[in-house]
This record gives C-alpha cells, sequence and structure tokens, in this order.
C-alpha cells in the first residue's frame, strides 16, 4: 500500500476512536456457536480470527494486505475477503455483518433490506475499552471463555510491558506520515503510558488527527520519536541532529485493540528498554 493510502487509514483509525461498544441498537447477545459473520472492519478480522473463528465467514478486505492487516495475513487469506459491497456480503449468507461506524448508510441500508442484522463498532480509545469490545464481539458469537482468555493474554502482556515502579515516564512522540499525531483519548495514549512513557503531542494540546510538521519537531523535539510509518519527515536528516532517541514503530500497531495490544505492548516496552 502507497503512503497516501496508509496516512489516510491512520486518520481513520485516530479520527474514528470514539465508540468503543459494539451496537446494533438492540441490547440482547447471540449466543449460537453456529451464527455466521462477516467482518468489515480489520480489527474486527483479528479479533473474530481469535476467538470465534468456525463463525467468522470473511474479513475484510484489509486484513488480506501485509501494510494494513492487523492480523497474520496467512491466516486471513484462510478466509474470503470483501471489499465491503452489499451485493458481496449478501452472496455470503451471514447472519450478522459487523462494521465500523463509517459503514456508508447506502450499505447499512441494503444490508437491512436483505435481513441481515449489523453491528457497528467503532475505534477504541483505552485499554478499558479494548476489552468491551473484546467481550461483546464473544458474546455476539457465543464465545465468552475465549474472549476472556484474550482478555487474559492482553491484562498479562501489559503486566509484562509495565516499567518498574518509581521510574520517571519518558515523554515520547508517535509520528505517522505526514506529521500525523494521536491525541490524548486514542488507544496508543493509553498504551504509551502503561509502558514508562507519556504522549508529547497529546502533551503539546495536540488532538487525535492534528499534524506535527518538521519545523515544529526541530524547534521543540521530544525525547523520544517512534516513527510510525515511512513518511518523508521521519527520515528527515535534520533529525539525525537532535539527539533524540528514535525507534521504529509499526503503523499497525496504532489501529486496533484485541490481539494488536500485546504486540504492541512488547513493542513499546522493548524501546523503553533501549532508551539511552
Amino acid at each position: 500500500m502507497r503512503t497516501g493510502a496508509m496516512t489516510g487509514l491512520a486518520a481513520f483509525a485516530l479520527l474514528s476512536a470514539c465508540a468503543p461498544a459494539p451496537s446494533d441498537g438492540k441490547s440482547e447477545a447471540v449466543p449460537s456457536p453456529t451464527l455466521r459473520i462477516v467482518s468489515l472492519n480489520p480489527c474486527v478480522d483479528a479479533i473474530l480470527a481469535e476467538i470465534a473463528p468456525e463463525n467468522l465467514v470473511a474479513v475484510s478486505h484489509f486484513s488480506r494486505d501485509p501494510h494494513s492487516a492487523s492480523m497474520d495475513v496467512a491466516v486471513a487469506r484462510r478466509y474470503p475477503a470483501t471489499s465491503g459491497s452489499a451485493e458481496e456480503v449478501a452472496a455470503l449468507a451471514p447472519d450478522v455483518v459487523v462494521a465500523g461506524t463509517f459503514l456508508p448508510p447506502a450499505t447499512e441500508s441494503a444490508l437491512r433490506r436483505m435481513g441481515l442484522r449489523v453491528v457497528k463498532t467503532g475505534s477504541i480509545a483505552s485499554v478499558g475499552d479494548a476489552r468491551t469490545q473484546v467481550r461483546d464481539l464473544a458474546a455476539l458469537a457465543g464465545r465468552d471463555k475465549a474472549g476472556e482468555a484474550l482478555i487474559a493474554r492482553i491484562d498479562a502482556a501489559l503486566a509484562a510491558a509495565a516499567p518498574p515502579d518509581g521510574e520517571a515516564p519518558v515523554s515520547a512522540l508517535v509520528w505517522q506520515a505526514g506529521g500525523l499525531v494521536p491525541g490524548e483519548a486514542t488507544l496508543v495514549s493509553d498504551l504509551l503510558s502503561r509502558t514508562g512513557f507519556t504522549n508529547f503531542s497529546a502533551g503539546r494540546g495536540l488532538g487525535q488527527g492534528a499534524i506535527l510538521p518538521l519545523e515544529d519537531v526541530l524547534a521543540d523535539p521530544p525525547p523520544v520519536i517512534l516513527s510510525a510509518g515511512d513518511g518523508r519527515m521521519q527520515n528527515h536528516p535534520a533529525l539525525a541532529a537532535m539527539g533524540a532517541d528514535r525507534a521504529e514503530f509499526d503503523t499497525r500497531l496504532t489501529w486496533c485493540g484485541g490481539p494488536t495490544i500485546p504486540a504492541a505492548a512488547a513493542r513499546l516496552a522493548q524501546i523503553r528498554s533501549s532508551l539511552r
């Protein structure tokens, strides 16, 4: 995927980080192990592939692309993939369609007219939201035990990545292609705080989806730069003279909860332990 496409997907993830729980206006779960679920959301793809693989009928096309997948692409390619059109989804004969909050209204309307249940889940803004999302999806699929096992894995990874008691946090800039930065109410900001960092951009009053230009970084350099993406600014030669610690942080680790959290926590702990 080209950098522009990656930037757009990252911006989508940041700007939509406000609706944690899957909801279609109904409170009841459908605890059926035979429920057929089509996922149109790459974050949901990864969760359902782990906790409810037997229920997952198809994944989003993002999960088959190694540049945008939040799950093992080899696993994703075991499932059919859909671009999200109503016709494609209907052909798969699902009982439930799980989509993001940016599902086009026309597509949602068409799916509902076909008698399909549509459950929408937004991006998540904290680890607490991530736990809720896993539990809601597990309840939907009737896989509560598997959901709790994933949450236990998340909690164990966070505990392992936590800094020693009394160690002062280090300010870190998560800097994506195009200068995109996360705000305070984002999952990656929560993960930073749990692994011995503080969110540099949020500390400068920048909200989610804000752009931090190279000139501003050079004028007010952060102690640590986590380059999330392969943009021109992240590789500018002027950064080498700043003296800040710099490390690569896979952009895919900033988007999703579920099984992405253990990988993100482990990477942040690794970076933290390697600081000068």
